[in-house]
């Protein structure tokens, strides 16, 4: 993956996100705590398959990266490079890398890679932003 498409990603998330933003008065609608106690359940299980040797491309990993896109999907739809978005911006923000990596020292990476499989075959995104410009 290169850099242009990494870009691409980060710019993917912010424009999206400050969109969904914009338009829902900041998530109103998302049940926060919801969400946090979903994806604290989804972390625990992805690290027991991290413990176990699944790879990121299993098809159980991607059944528990499904369900972290659809607790995604409850901010917004986002596009493929939105997604991969997020797993640069756990990557690359402090915060969230040390939140993640709580659960196990591997996730965020693991889950990275998980979340490029799943964006590289998986249905079900919204258009990127820059494919609705250009349509």
């Amino acid at each position: 993956m290169g850099n242009n498409y990494e870009d691409e990603c980060r710019r993917s998330l912010a424009e999206e996100q400050a969109k969904s933003l914009a338009g829902t008065n900041n998530w109103e609608h998302v049940d926060r705590e919801r969400v946090h106690q979903d994806w604290d359940v989804l972390y625990r299980e992805i690290t027991a398959f991290l413990d176990g040797g699944s790879l990121p491309g299993d098809q159980q990993v991607q059944e528990l990266v499904r369900r972290h896109f659809d607790i995604a999907c409850r901010f917004y739809t986002p596009s493929r490079e939105a997604y991969v978005g997020m797993s640069l911006f756990y990557a690359e923000d402090e915060a969230m890398r040390a939140f993640h990596d709580s659960y196990h020292p591997g996730l965020v990476d693991f889950l990275g890679a998980a979340i490029k499989v799943f964006a590289e075959q998986g249905s079900g995104f919204a258009p990127s932003a820059g494919a609705e410009a250009s349509a």
